[in-house]
């Protein structure tokens, strides 16, 4: 009872985006479980409360760590300041080479009954993990008080894999009303997206790097598509992996459609602009999506392009690269 009291010290974390009982119904349909209550999110401010060493020591092993990618090393920022906040404000603000494997057990369990998913706990240990091994690999040989210090991470129980939504995905048919329902309101920038995520299966940070250069690339004979330049892919450190994208001539004409009706000229074919501030372009869809895919009652997810892609070439037995 006394680590149940101590949990009540977190500050709670904002609350998640209301939807209307229509459009939850909708996401509700294809949930296994319920959403998890997020962690606090822990503020620059708040951050610098925590023991002095271990604050320092943050700042230290990002300033060194150049395997990380730019996305990942958001992630695991955001990961490690909770993990010290939770050390800040339920074991006494330890310095980290005296957290052991018994404190990190009890962090496990504050997340699990929280009701995070099992990604989500795997991210935060992942994260913690390669803390300690830089403090081990790195920093042992000249701190004295970490020369015993060894990764708490290692030896923990696999965390058993859950799942929040039941991952379908979408058929042709289904695309089709998507594709139909933003045509009818116009929505340029949707039918865009949604046929480049339908027809290529890439993620949303591949997507929003293809440039408009492409649509002057030459078709080649008996071709019907054409090679993407190359965009950065999922991996480590800042070049992370080097891709290639076959594009669709349908694809292409979705593309020159939004390109012609947002009625300005940009380096890249995925851009967004609010009143007469200068285009941008996107960062990341995670906003955008779900605005027009709540109009249907199959919850969409944006993973499950990748599936369809590779089921929509073996039915149709569509010819691409080997």
């Amino acid at each position: 009872m006394e680590l149940e009291h101590r949990y009540d010290s977190l500050r709670k974390p904002k609350s998640r985006k209301k939807h209307s009982k229509k459009q939850q119904a909708k996401i509700d349909k294809h949930m296994l479980r319920e959403m998890a209550e997020r962690l606090p999110e822990i503020t620059p401010a708040e951050f610098e409360q925590c023991n002095q060493e271990n604050v320092d020591m943050f700042y230290e092993y990002f300033r060194n760590n150049r395997q990380l990618s730019p996305q990942s090393q958001g992630q695991y920022q955001t990961c490690l300041r909770q993990f010290f906040w939770f050390v800040h404000t339920n074991l006494r603000d330890k310095p980290f080479y005296k957290i052991s494997k018994r404190d990190f057990v009890n962090y496990l369990g504050y997340m699990q009954d929280r009701g995070l998913s099992s990604s989500a706990i795997n991210l935060r240990k992942s994260a913690v993990s390669s803390f300690c091994n830089y403090i081990e690999n790195i920093v042992a040989d000249d701190m004295e008080e970490c020369r015993n210090f060894r990764n708490f991470t290692r030896g923990m129980p696999k965390v058993n894999k859950t799942q929040v939504y039941d991952k379908i995905p979408i058929s042709k048919e289904e695309y089709d009303k998507i594709m139909n329902c933003l045509e009818e309101r116009k929505n340029y920038l949707g039918l865009a997206w949604v046929a480049t995520a339908f027809h290529i299966g890439g993620r949303r940070a591949e997507i929003v790097q293809f440039k408009t250069e492409i649509l002057n690339y030459p078709i080649k004979e008996g071709k019907n598509y054409v090679v993407s330049h190359v965009v950065r892919g999922k991996g480590a450190g800042a070049e992370g992996k080097p891709l290639k994208y076959m594009i669709p001539i349908e694809v292409l004409d979705y593309w020159r459609l939004w390109i012609e009706k947002r009625g300005y000229d940009h380096e890249y074919v995925f851009t967004t602009q609010v009143g007469k501030q200068k285009p941008q372009q996107m960062t990341g869809l995670i906003i955008f999506v779900p605005k027009f895919f709540l109009l249907f009652l199959v919850d969409v997810l944006i993973h499950t392009y990748l599936k369809q892609v590779v089921l929509h070439i073996c039915l149709n037995k569509v010819k691409t690269l080997n």
